[in-house]
């Protein structure tokens, strides 16, 4: 059980005061019937609210796939740099989302935000092995030599020795190559390092595959939406 006004006020219909306010002028109802007691005691889950005429849709936990612009940081606050939260809507920023991992500021396409610490954990911890995909385009020509030297483990310029990942080349020639790298860490700046590991550089790089999601394609960059029901229990599944 949760206050009514603490439970409108998180679903961002104003702050306690201005709820107590409403509730004075008899525009709540809960169940039907008029409460005018902001304190009242509801189950959110089970009880059926409404402020001036809206039923409210209440929920514990959001999900968002986000198509993660260039130039924006996988925060969700910083006193200089636009962040990934910025972008939501306020009906979602209520909730006090957060990315689960983060991408490079200059790194694009599939980030997740949610406010579910259960799944964020289960997500980037290494046990699970959950796979993240990409797609690069690196400065020079990537060689079957590459593939072999991702598949044993990487070191890293910090001596960190890589998990296994697996390197598919798209298009490779002297001018420079496209990749998709499959990597099951999160370490900073992590696919970028590796290349550097090889003599290469990566100039540019896109999330496309998260566990069990792919980016949706028609997410512009800078877009979201919230993961379907189906979306989220395949994610748990793992």
């Amino acid at each position: 059980m949760e206050r009514l006004d603490k439970v409108l006020s998180n679903l961002g219909y104003g702050t306690r005061k201005e709820i107590k306010q409403v509730a004075k002028k008899g525009l709540i109802k809960v169940n039907g019937e008029i409460v005018k007691d902001n304190g009242m005691q509801v189950n959110p889950e089970v009880d059926r609210i409404s402020i001036n005429g809206e039923e409210i849709f209440y929920r514990k936990y959001i999900y968002l796939m986000m198509n993660k612009p260039d130039g924006v940081i996988s925060a969700t606050f910083d006193n200089r740099d636009e962040t990934v939260i910025d972008l939501l809507e306020i009906e979602h920023q209520v909730f006090n989302p957060f990315p689960i991992g983060r991408l490079d500021k200059d790194t694009v396409g599939l980030l997740l935000l949610t406010n579910d610490g259960e799944l964020n954990h289960r997500l980037i911890s290494p046990k699970w092995k959950v796979d993240k995909i990409y797609y690069a385009k690196i400065d020079k020509l990537v060689t079957d030599s590459d593939i072999k030297k991702f598949e044993s483990g990487i070191t890293l310029d910090d001596g960190y020795i890589c998990k296994e990942a697996k390197l598919e080349i798209i298009k490779a020639s002297e001018e420079g190559s496209e990749v998709m790298i499959t990597i099951q860490e999160g370490k900073f700046h992590q696919v970028k390092r590796m290349f550097e590991a090889v003599d290469k550089k990566v100039t540019y790089l896109k999330r496309v595959e998260f566990g069990t999601l792919k980016l949706d394609e028609d997410l512009e960059e800078g877009e979201y939406r919230e993961l379907t029901d189906e979306e989220v229990a395949t994610l748990k599944g793992f």
